[in-house]
């Protein structure tokens, strides 16, 4: 990006002065021209152009995601929040890469920035690896990654968002404890991948919320997916879901991307509490039945991250940290939020957040993080 605001700028003159050559002594051609110069102010700021990294007047965003783009979950989320921006900006329809392998991202990465992508939007850490080369390479490109706490590097080129896992799914198992709470069956399964860090962060901050919620509940984690990062695998997860089903169930949170709603469907079907897996649209959907949103919404956050960068207040090399609590993007905070809250349900989610943010979990979070990033 370093030569970028010279060319977005340069190229802005550039139409402007042929603009006027060629507008001669019509003044329906000075007012049409007017007009259009007016409507690119307005729906391009020269914050967004100063991204343009060709020259060409256009920003042309790019996602590249590890699971599928229209998983339902946190893939989609990403991938609906850059759409969003691009539409918001009067930009061209995003790329979109999805499915990528974590042994073939520097080739996939590569690829898109060979495309003429302006800025390039890396949806998970398990693809971030060639970030710290790519970002020197391709230096005129904007790289964006919500790589999540867990990424732990800080390069030069990349602007991050991260949230705290800990934190975020706390919240999902105290609303879940909180629900089940006049519930017969309080039996909680969490179906995962292969026990990755950052699952394991995220399922024990979940069954600590949902023990501080509701003491007697009992919880199990499952893998369903092989080794490293399927959680996709609708197979594996259904065989899981069901098996728990069997022995009795009263919620089950799918951490899951593409095999995400296949369980969905089941739970609803069943009768069973089911939650997001990071999307903020659960509550509004018509299709399935969520009782619990667990934000942690990849398009909240690059729609939050593209304000602040038009406004210059965010920039490569910084990060933004995402808190329950916090407003950010349109849909609001990340955390849980149960769809059909009582008024004591509410209240005491309230309570939580503030107890969040005030750091009263700040060791009992630390010790979580620390079993789950060990070795």
């Amino acid at each position: 990006m370093k030569q970028s605001m010279i060319r977005g700028f340069a190229a802005a003159a550039v139409l402007a002065l042929v603009a006027a050559a060629c507008g001669g002594d019509d003044g329906a051609t000075d007012e049409a021209t007017e007009t259009t110069e007016a409507a690119t102010e307005e729906t391009v700021p020269a914050g967004l152009l100063a991204l343009d990294a060709n020259g060409d007047g256009v920003i042309q965003f790019a996602v590249a995601a590890a699971g599928p783009a229209n998983d339902g979950a946190y893939v989609q989320a990403t991938v609906d929040g850059v759409k969003a921006v691009a539409a918001q900006y009067g930009q061209p329809e995003p790329i979109v890469v999805d499915k990528i392998e974590a042994e073939q991202s520097a080739e996939k990465l590569e690829a898109i920035a060979q495309q003429g992508a302006d800025v390039i939007v890396v949806a998970a850490s398990e693809i971030a690896g060639p970030l710290e080369t790519l970002t020197e390479t391709y230096a005129d490109i904007f790289w964006y990654c919500n790589c999540g706490a867990g990424y732990g590097k800080d390069i030069p080129g990349l602007a991050q968002t991260l949230d705290d896992s800990s934190e975020i799914s706390y919240t999902a198992g105290y609303a879940t404890g909180l629900l089940l709470a006049d519930s017969e069956n309080k039996s909680v399964v969490f179906l995962g991948c292969c026990d990755l860090p950052f699952e394991k962060e995220a399922y024990l901050a979940y069954e600590l919320g949902l023990k501080d919620a509701l003491p007697e509940a009992t919880f199990s984690y499952v893998p369903t997916g092989a080794y490293p990062y399927d959680f996709a695998n609708t197979a594996g997860a259904t065989e899981a879901y069901n098996a728990a089903k069997a022995a009795g169930l009263g919620a089950v949170n799918p951490y899951l991307d593409g095999a995400h709603e296949a369980i969905v469907q089941l739970a609803n079907t069943d009768g069973i509490i089911t939650m997001t897996a990071g999307k903020a649209d659960g509550c509004e959907r018509t299709d399935l039945a969520y009782q619990i949103e667990v934000r942690f919404d990849g398009g909240d956050y690059i729609v939050e991250a593209m304000k602040r960068i038009v406004e210059g207040t965010f920039k490569e090399g910084e990060k933004l940290t995402f808190r329950p609590g916090d407003n950010v993007g349109p849909n609001g905070s990340p955390g849980a939020f149960i769809c059909s809250p009582t008024p004591e349900q509410d209240a005491a989610m309230q309570e939580v957040y503030a107890k969040i943010q005030a750091g009263e979990f700040a060791a009992a979070f630390g010790e979580i993080k620390g079993k789950a990033y060990a070795g």
